[in-house]
């Protein structure tokens, strides 16, 4: 798609247009530009490049357009002689080039450097530019695939104009020189010959008269009297485009030293657009890392609702070693965690995935969150020296409306409660993982329902302009003011809540990446859970039946009942079966009926099918065709299967 620059500071005072309104046009003649933009950093200041209201993007910083001083000797007779004129030419042509490579050098990305070699030429060094690349651009040692196509990437035309009343300014010209926007470069052909080269050439030779007819297309032919250089762009290892520099007939002609200036404006471009190919690659390799990395979705358990974000540091660390985890857990419990590793680099992020997964694993252990920290933390020294990480691990049970808290050097978590009160809880800091040697605590505090917990890594609270506690407060009084706006008898949503708390980083507050997990507790009603012991005996099924259907009865879920007997009575059966202490039997009511059992075997039970000769191995098969969901958990301490049925 053709691009446009939209602002330049080609402006004259309006007192001074009367004096100077003979010279610009005198100057375009020459080929020189009517007004010099200002140096990098020179009197006009960091604002040099911002746009007046109404005008075009400068050019880049040259004095003097270095093609015309011939010119500009006719047209200012006093301005030196001979040899005097020839220096001053030379010392202009230097100091444009070292301006617009300069230009070129502050892109980063594809567009940016292609729009720098744009605004870096015209109008000074040329009135036209057309730039063409490798569709699609090969990167590294990448074999370029055929055929070789060619795509107008952008061009760029500006002529003088002068508004009735207003000042001369520089502004984009409605009618661009026509040009084909895919060309295919054929093997053998002009413009392969050309490209072949490398060097720039000038568009009136033989060679390069065909060559951009092919490049422009059939039907688009270059206009008579226009001057051109045909540049090719080659990067490290191969061409990867071309750049057509173009001239009015009423401006002065390109001269041979014109083409060494093109050739460096070309080869600046072509490798600073090969650096930005493979940067485009690594952050893309950077991106799908970190997004691998960390959970795609949020699981949605029984009595608490979660929301996450994350941020990278900055556009140019797109990977860093924060992440956020959140772990169903046995007892509908969940485990939150959030933690940080130390910097911003693919070995950070591989650490911090190694670690997330090691956690993962614990969760399912169902050990207790000191022992998960203290597990980590020999994990982070089997993985090397020097890798240290913080982290904050909690487990929230539902039923009981308790939260268990463990810290390895993180900062504090935030609880708002239902009133709109924020505090931060007092949690035993501890030491970070990979340290060695030292103890974790967990502490077990109340999680009342409509309560919010908030998990953070510390880059949303430090930064150069603020210390971690400074930030931790302002932290606390953002979350008070935000429950403030939705009353006392409302909880903020959690999104909303999310966002509003990433709106008070300022511009210099992202000086490290990002995780903020947020937990709302809604807990489970005591009424509507029904928890028994049975003894391991062969009467335990029997029991466990009259149970449950007591407890359906009293919640108005008889039409569950056949079905909640009989899956009881499987589950039970297998868990007598096996244990020795007497086994647990829980219902739970929320938006589905959830049973568990738990018995003191640390064997899984497994699905199989059974023989037709076969007594027994059936049971789970029925468990798996009439529940909505079903599984099986090892406990420190045993086991426990688990099933859920949606309700009427």
């Amino acid at each position: 798609m053709t691009e446009h620059p939209t602002s330049h500071e080609g402006r004259q005072p309006l007192a001074a247009r009367s004096q100077e309104r003979a010279r610009p046009r005198q100057e375009a003649a020459a080929g020189l530009p009517s007004e010099v933009p200002a140096q990098p950093g020179g009197p006009a200041g960091p604002g040099t490049d911002a746009p007046p209201a109404g005008g075009v993007p400068a050019a880049p910083p040259a004095p003097v357009n270095p093609g015309v001083a011939v010119a500009v000797a006719a047209q200012h007779p006093g301005g030196g002689r001979g040899g005097d004129t020839a220096t001053r030419r030379e010392g202009e042509r230097l100091r444009f080039v070292g301006a617009a490579t300069r230009r070129i050098a502050r892109g980063i990305d594809l567009d940016e450097i292609v729009l720098g070699l744009c605004r870096a030429t015209v109008p000074t060094f040329s009135d036209e530019i057309l730039v063409y690349l490798r569709d699609p651009l090969p990167v590294g040692d990448e074999r370029p695939v055929a055929p070789f196509m060619l795509r107008l990437r952008r061009t760029d035309r500006l002529r003088l104009s002068e508004l009735e009343g207003e000042e001369l300014l520089l502004v984009p010209d409605p009618s661009p020189t026509p040009a084909a926007e895919l060309c295919e470069v054929r093997s053998g052909g002009a413009l392969a010959e050309v490209l072949r080269g490398v060097r720039p050439v000038f568009g009136d030779s033989a060679a390069a008269k065909t060559a951009l007819s092919e490049l422009l297309g059939p039907g688009h032919p270059l206009p008579g009297g226009l001057r051109a250089v045909l540049a090719p762009l080659r990067g490290r290892r191969r061409v990867i485009g071309a750049a057509v520099f173009l001239r009015r007939p009423e401006r002065a002609a390109f001269e041979p030293n014109d083409l060494l200036v093109a050739a460096q404006l070309a080869t600046h471009t072509a490798l600073g657009i090969d650096k930005a190919v493979l940067y485009g690659r690594e952050a893309y390799i950077a991106d799908e890392l970190q997004r691998t990395m960390l959970p795609d979705s949020l699981p949605q358990p029984t009595g608490v609702k979660l929301a996450s974000r994350y941020l990278p540091a900055a556009e140019t660390a797109r990977v860093g070693g924060d992440w956020y985890d959140a772990i169903p857990l046995p007892g509908s419990r969940v485990a939150l965690v959030v933690g940080d590793v130390m910097g911003h680099s693919m070995t950070s992020a591989a650490i911090m995935g190694q670690l997330r997964t090691t956690a993962q694993t614990l969760a399912g252990l169902d050990l207790p969150p000191q022992e998960v920290l203290h597990h980590l933390d020999e994990q982070a020294q089997r993985l090397g020296e020097n890798r240290m990480a913080t982290c904050m691990y909690a487990v929230y049970d539902p039923v009981s409306h308790r939260i268990t808290i463990a810290n390895a050097g993180h900062p504090p978590p935030i609880l708002l409660h239902l009133g709109g009160r924020a505090e931060v809880l007092r949690v035993p800091p501890g030491a970070p993982i990979g340290v060695g040697g030292v103890d974790f605590e967990a502490v077990e505090l109340d999680a009342p329902a409509g309560a919010t917990l908030l998990l953070y890594t510390d880059g949303l609270v430090e930064s150069r302009l603020r210390d971690v506690w400074t930030g931790i407060e302002q932290l606390r009084e953002r979350l008070a003011a935000t429950a403030q706006l939705t009353g006392p008898d409302h909880s903020p949503p959690l999104e909303a809540l999310c966002d509003d708390v990433l709106d008070m980083l300022g511009p210099g507050d992202r000086d490290d990446d990002i995780a903020l997990l947020a937990a709302r507790f809604d807990g489970i009603a005591p009424s509507d859970v029904a928890y028994w012991f049975l003894e391991p005996e062969d009467a335990a099924p029997g029991r466990a039946r009259r149970l449950a259907r007591r407890a359906l009865a009293r919640w108005d879920l008889e039409e569950l009942t056949d079905s909640v007997e009989l899956l009881i009575s499987e589950v039970v059966t297998n868990a007598v079966r096996y244990a020795e202490r007497p086994v647990t039997l829980r219902l739970l009511r929320t938006d589905v009926l959830r049973c568990e059992v738990g018995d003191d075997s640390p064997q899984l039970p497994r699905q199989r099918r059974a023989r037709d000769t076969d007594e027994g191995g059936r049971g789970l098969f029925l468990v798996n065709r009439l529940a909505r969901r079903w599984g099986a958990t090892r406990l420190s301490g045993g086991k426990v299967v688990w099933f859920e049925l949606a309700t009427p």
